[in-house]
């Protein structure tokens, strides 16, 4: 392949090869360095004069193994064993904007690897090339006749060898090649294979890893907000600080834009200052808001049978009306916390000429959207421009969109620009519960008529919901978006197409189908959350397709067969699904099993889940996944991806529910928004589908398919067709 267009190269100070991998024509400037280091953009491999090799990896660590796989793709193109190569956090700059999912620097989307794939190997397969090139002219060999292994050039007709380290200066100096070649799969090592050790987990058993809570600078202070008790739109009236003041290690009590910072020396005096603090809210336009008043706005939406047509195949309307068998059904999902284990935190310093941030985020800067980015709402709230703000991205613990956000960055900027001293801002689990970008709440309709054979012949969709672009800029609308957004036949959904996603692009054979939105206003703060519209929509899709296989009296997994008889991904994973599940067993006494199959982020995913009822409450045994995520690079992390998915998505099925009255949500902690217990968790089985040639998502995948799948199998126990979630049985509470 043809790299010279995005490949570029230069030395290290003290000696040593810097490598980088950026798009051109993106009009990314060059990246600052240190002084005597040519800092390229995305992503930076350094190999070093002691022969050690480091990367500066653009992606936010937070469980997911994305350091681990970054060492992999190197390791394998500079044969260099994954385990002994370190990973630093990449500086916030244009450089590293992740394209694979938007103009941003950013992880999320489930494209760690799928990004990282082609720039990542091709930049490891360069610095392999100009090693060897170095050695042979020092040698005064061919090139050819060299090859390498475990980190060092050898000569194999003259026996000569000489490790990294002592080539690494003479390498710098050496042309980047016009072409490189990778490195094909009969000659993998370590991608794909199994065994794969986390280069992280001895630092995470040791307590070495440093996560955003512990990253605060010694001079730091701490500060907790004391926030309006309304959701959003709250506002400070007027405040007394001298009780607080009056406790001890309290050092200032000031005004900011989310509310009132009690800064003390430690979180205790931070917090009990808080407690002390008497302070008056305006609650604002949300004073009167509840939950279950919008949940009946949305239900009258959605009789209206208004909506914007995003997709048209054929004339839906005509086919179900003339169908002599319908069948209809409305499914209703509320908001969800993301309720991270690592509640909100980030640390900062201002000064007149520079921003210092630390912070577990998963956005470190964007051009326009997403309010800036870490960097440049930094850089807004302090004063300062974006090439005087640095933010030190930090271990995450746990992100699910949630550190996408920036709000607590901006707690931390506007603290620390207050006081004139370095602040870590930390949140309550109160705090994060009742102040969070929530999953958004949505209601949507299906109705399709039935054939001869009980297959569709039509199929009408309705959803109703808010858009979470709605806090983007107006007019922004990228590529991948625009894709999904604009099928043939629809009117477009421009900026709101992830509030259809996993029903927009629907595989499902069903004869003629129309899908409409009708857009609701923004009220609850709204945001990303694990695999964000197919978290819905997955459950309103396979629900609906359940069905219509107990309306058709057939199988419900033969049924899907049926509908997606041509797309061979989904045959594959509902084959594996079923084989490895005993579907066509009957399961043990007392149980049943609900099936479903979804695809998001270039994965498709199938679950059969296997329930009980325990007490009158619904107790789910056991979920086999199988799983098409393309190429697994490890595959270790795969499957322990797919079963984070399914014990995350089963919190929320079974328990996951965040309502709000006068303008207040009502839950505050893990006592009445509860997680999944240890001793509640199913055995998790995932098989992964073989093949691929480059890897698909993995981070969120797993997740859309839970909640059907356990609906469907409560229907098969029961007989009650639950269609909302929280999955609750009538006369249980």
């Amino acid at each position: 392949m043809d790299r010279r267009a995005f490949l570029r190269a230069g030395a290290v100070g003290a000696g040593g090869l810097g490598l980088a991998v950026a798009i051109q024509g993106c009009g990314a400037p060059a990246l600052d360095a240190p002084p005597g280091v040519p800092f390229a953009p995305n992503p930076w491999l350094r190999v070093l004069p002691d022969g050690s090799v480091r990367i500066v990896g653009d992606r936010a660590e937070m469980g997911q193994g994305i350091t681990t796989g970054y060492a992999v793709l190197i390791g394998e193109e500079l044969d260099v064993d994954p385990s002994t190569i370190r990973y630093e956090f990449a500086p916030a700059h244009e450089a590293y904007y992740n394209r694979a999912v938007m103009i941003a620097q950013m992880t999320g989307g489930s494209t760690g690897m799928t990004g990282a794939w082609q720039p990542v190997r091709a930049a490891a397969a360069t610095a392999r090339a100009m090693l060897v090139a170095a050695a042979a002219r020092r040698w005064g060999v061919d090139p050819a006749t060299c090859e390498t292994a475990d980190g060092a050039v050898r000569h194999p007709p003259s026996g000569r060898v000489l490790g990294y380290g002592a080539l690494a200066t003479a390498a710098a100096a050496e042309p980047p090649p016009e072409r490189v070649t990778l490195k094909p799969p009969a000659r993998w090592r370590w991608i794909g294979k199994e065994g794969v050790r986390r280069i992280d987990a001895a630092a995470h058993a040791r307590g070495a890893s440093v996560f955003g809570l512990d990253a605060r600078p010694k001079d730091a202070l701490v500060a907790v907000i004391a926030r309006p008790p309304v959701v959003a739109g709250g506002s400070v009236v007027s405040f007394d600080a001298s009780k607080a003041l009056r406790v001890p290690g309290v050092k200032h009590v000031v005004q900011v834009s989310s509310g009132v910072a009690v800064v003390a020396d430690t979180t205790w005096a931070a917090l009990e200052g808080r407690k002390a603090l008497q302070v008056t809210f305006d609650d604002g336009p949300m004073a009167g808001f509840s939950t279950a008043a919008q949940l009946e706005a949305y239900r009258a939406l959605l009789a209206s049978g208004e909506a914007r047509v995003l997709r048209r195949d054929g004339d839906a309307r005509a086919a179900v009306a003339g169908a002599a068998r319908r069948v209809s059904a409305q499914y209703e999902v509320p908001y969800l916390a993301h309720a991270t284990m690592e509640p909100m935190n980030a640390t900062a310093r201002v000064t007149a000429d520079r921003c210092d941030v630390w912070a577990p985020t998963q956005l470190q800067d964007a051009r326009v959207v997403f309010r800036g980015g870490a960097r440049r709402t930094a850089a807004r709230v302090a004063g300062l421009s974006k090439e005087q703000v640095f933010v030190h991205t930090m271990h995450l613990g746990g992100g699910f969109g949630r550190r996408a956000e920036v709000d607590f960055v901006v707690d931390a900027v506007e603290t620390a620009k207050a006081t004139g001293a370095a602040v870590q801002v930390v949140w309550t689990r109160e705090d994060d519960m009742r102040h969070d970008w929530y999953r958004p709440a949505a209601v949507a309709g299906f109705e399709a008529g039935l054939g001869p054979d009980g297959l569709p012949v039509g199929c009408i969709a309705r959803v109703v919901s808010a858009s979470i672009f709605d806090k983007l800029l107006p007019g922004w609308v990228p590529d991948w978006v625009a894709l999904r957004a604009n099928p043939p036949g629809g009117e477009g959904g421009g900026l709101h197409a992830s509030t259809v996603e996993g029903i927009v692009e629907r595989r499902h054979a069903f004869g003629a189908f129309e899908l409409g939105l009708v857009l609701a206003p923004p009220t609850v703060p709204i945001g990303w959350w694990r695999s964000v519209g197919h978290s819905g929509n997955a459950f309103f899709l396979e629900s609906f397709v359940d069905e219509l296989a107990h309306a058709a009296g057939q199988d419900p997994l033969a049924y899907r067969l049926a509908l997606l008889a041509r797309q061979a991904p989904h045959v594959a994973v509902l084959t594996l699904v079923a084989e490895r599940s005993g579907w066509g067993s009957p399961p043990p006494p007392g149980r049943a099993r609900g099936v479903a199959v979804h695809e998001s982020f270039g994965s498709v995913v199938a679950q059969v889940a296997e329930v009980s009822l325990e007490g009158g409450r619904p107790r789910v045994h056991r979920v086999t996944v199988a799983a098409d995520c393309g190429l697994a690079v490890l595959p270790d992390a795969v499957r322990a991806q797919m079963e984070s998915s399914v014990l995350y998505g089963l919190s929320a099925a079974l328990a996951g529910e965040i309502t709000i009255e006068r303008g207040r949500v009502r839950q505050s902690n893990f006592h009445d928004y509860a997680p999944l217990r240890m001793a509640e968790a199913p055995v998790v089985d995932v098989h992964l589908v073989p093949g691929g040639d480059t890897p698909s998502g993995a981070g969120e995948p797993g997740l859309p398919p839970i909640a059907p799948a356990v609906a469907n199998a409560l229907f098969a126990l029961t007989g009650q067709r639950l269609r909302r979630l929280p999955l609750r049985l009538e006369g249980v509470a």
